[in-house]
């Protein structure tokens, strides 16, 4: 997040930042101008392919990453080598537990992502320094909470189809921090193993309900992995 060049119509502000769309939304947004810059040059803008690992679980905290594209996949592996994944972010959360000395879950890249890293001593110095962030970084952690107990009730008590089309309203209404509030269009950024280890369904199961959303106009699904939902509402619907 360097600042490569003063933008004539706002030259307090680093033009990275100012074409970063999940700035407001996240973290930055609790920034004024002044500490922006100062942030800016200790930051640095990193771009993952899909598929890529981006932190190892147990490995030692440097840096916290701010995502501004993309999905990242979450996930802990057993002693056995299975593999449970335990969570997605989106723009503009925040990659990392503060404070924390490893990582207690293996962060992916689960389509193209680009991130902001931030140096741990720098965040964590800022965080201590500026109530404003303090509270917006708690705001996020709580919201983060609440999507969690949410899907705790997806995965306890809801029907395959409600999973289904839970999953993939989560990802409808996550995945771009421009998106339309009435239309998404996106790419499945898991496979349909993952979205079954997720959703505590076999593959086949995930196949089916997809197909009956389809079958009842739901969602358009093109090349296997490019999904339209025409109205979000009607997905939402399918909830549960």
């Amino acid at each position: 997040m360097a600042v490569a060049r003063i933008d004539i119509h706002n030259s307090d502000i680093p033009v990275l930042c100012q074409s970063c769309e999940a700035r407001h939304k996240g973290m930055c947004g609790a920034l004024d101008a002044e500490q922006l810059t100062a942030l800016a040059k200790q930051t640095r803008r990193v771009r993952h392919s899909a598929g890529d690992e981006m932190v190892a679980e147990s490995m030692p905290v440097t840096g916290y990453g701010n995502v501004m594209r993309g999905v990242v996949k979450l996930s802990k592996v057993l002693e056995d080598g299975r593999q449970q994944v335990v969570g997605l972010q989106f723009a503009p959360d925040l990659l990392g537990r503060l404070f924390a000395q490893e990582s207690r879950v293996t962060a992916e890249a689960a389509s193209d992502v680009d991130i902001c890293m931030v140096p741990k001593s720098a965040l964590e110095r800022l965080v201590q320094e500026n109530p404003a962030l303090e509270h917006r970084l708690m705001q996020q952690t709580l919201r983060e909470l609440d999507e969690a107990r949410d899907w705790m009730v997806t995965l306890g008590r809801k029907t395959a189809a409600e999973k289904v089309a839970s999953f993939l309203y989560l990802i409808a209404s996550h995945i771009d921090p421009t998106r339309s509030e009435v239309s998404a269009t996106f790419d499945l950024p898991l496979t349909r193993a993952d979205i079954g280890d997720f959703l505590g369904l076999t593959i086949e199961t995930v196949s089916r309900q997809m197909s009956k959303l389809k079958a009842d106009g739901v969602i358009e699904i093109e090349n296997y992995r490019h999904v339209r939902v025409p109205d979000l509402g009607r997905l939402r619907g399918r909830c549960g």
